[in-house]
């Protein structure tokens, strides 16, 4: 089997969940062509497990001060450069191809008039789970970014859905977490706003890794530059994390039972989202501004929550190593009841998906959520 992969690289957790299904895939025999695009080549770092991958200029959001500049966006990507990259890129000898909110794969498979699969959380919000729809702008972009014909969307929780699990691993056996230590990721703020926001909590040791930090330590802030193994070592010492309200982040800080607190992106309606999804199951607090009340009672009120999610990777390499026809709603069944969830969401939806799923493909399609 021939698969390729594309992976959206504005944000590093789409580029930690390949990572998670690199090792999968390499094991269950299947040759993997990865490509990235949303930043510069230079940009990447701690690429290693994906070989020879392939690099796309794409399609990003531009953001200043924690919100999305639309503006900046619609005028700062290059829509002919984007068409050439989605005419050049062949794809017909690949058995698979998935898009992980990558548009050049998913637009490129298009073209071609074959089958894609979306592997991500933004595939989730083709389902009724907990949202902020925002603009029409924001929800054509949403469904037209990087479209796909199978949408294998992964959230916190199936909300009733045929969504499968969140693919996010951690070393949880080696988590040892130090009292008052915060680590703090906030990478569309600015770092000025982070010390004016942070810097008064003298009783607390913020560790804040952002991509224009370098590696620098003043009174209670210790600043750090981006890097995959410094983050991961760091975040097994944290009793809490500070994040925007991101998906992969929160899912590693769930698994390892750490308080979460969330500031989503103005202006950015997936982020709202899971914002809102986090307050509705108790899983974090969430605050909408860089709000110095709301992190001092935070770190004084905070809850540890943990939540025991499957090996999600495993699932999926196996499901496409068998074809991908496996209904998506029994993948989805098979995992959701061997995650464990805390007591304080025993109010909440706890019954195995039962919505079916969509009726997908262009050819007739494939009923791949039939229950």
């Amino acid at each position: 089997m021939k698969l390729l992969l594309g992976i959206q690289g504005t944000g590093n957790g789409h580029i930690t969940r390949a990572r998670a299904l690199a090792p999968v895939l390499r094991d269950l025999g299947i040759q993997t062509d990865y490509l990235f695009s949303g930043r510069k080549k230079s940009h990447y770092f701690d690429m290693e497990p994906f070989g020879d991958y392939r690099t796309s200029t794409g399609l990003t959001f531009f953001s200043r001060k924690g919100k999305v500049q639309l503006g900046d966006t619609l005028l700062r990507n290059n829509m002919l450069r984007l068409t050439q990259e989605v005419a050049s890129l062949d794809v017909r000898s690949y058995d698979l191809i998935i898009t992980d909110y990558e548009p050049v794969t998913a637009w490129a498979a298009r073209l071609a008039e074959k089958e894609v699969i979306g592997l991500g959380h933004q595939y989730a919000f083709n389902y009724p789970i907990p949202r902020v729809r925002g603009t029409v702008v924001d929800q054509f972009i949403l469904q037209n970014f990087a479209p796909a014909d199978i949408d294998l969307g992964l959230h916190w929780h199936h909300f009733g859905a045929p969504i499968l699990p969140p693919i996010a691993p951690v070393e949880a056996d080696q988590y040892a977490p130090e009292s008052r230590r915060i680590l703090v990721y906030l990478p569309f703020e600015s770092r000025s706003d982070i010390t004016q926001l942070l810097k008064k909590f003298r009783d607390y040791h913020f560790v804040l890794y952002h991509p224009d930090a370098l590696d620098y330590g003043k009174g209670n802030l210790e600043w750090k530059a981006p890097s995959r193994s410094g983050f991961q070592q760091d975040l097994l010492r944290a009793e809490g994390v500070i994040c925007n309200a991101g998906f992969e982040l929160p899912c590693e800080a769930l698994q390892l039972g750490m308080k979460l607190l969330v500031k989503p992106m103005d202006a950015q309606p997936e982020q709202q989202s899971n914002a809102l999804a986090l307050a509705q199951l108790g899983f974090g607090a969430t605050m909408n501004s860089l709000n110095r009340e709301a992190v001092a009672q935070w770190l004084e009120l905070g809850e540890r929550i943990k939540v025991g999610y499957p090996n999600t990777a495993q699932a999926v390499g196996e499901w496409l190593a068998n074809g991908a026809t496996e209904p998506l709603i029994e993948l989805s069944r098979r995992l959701w009841k061997q995650v464990s969830f805390p007591a304080t969401t025993a109010h909440y939806i706890q019954d195995v998906p039962k919505l079916p799923g969509k009726i997908v493909g262009r050819k007739g399609g494939r009923k791949v959520g039939q229950d």
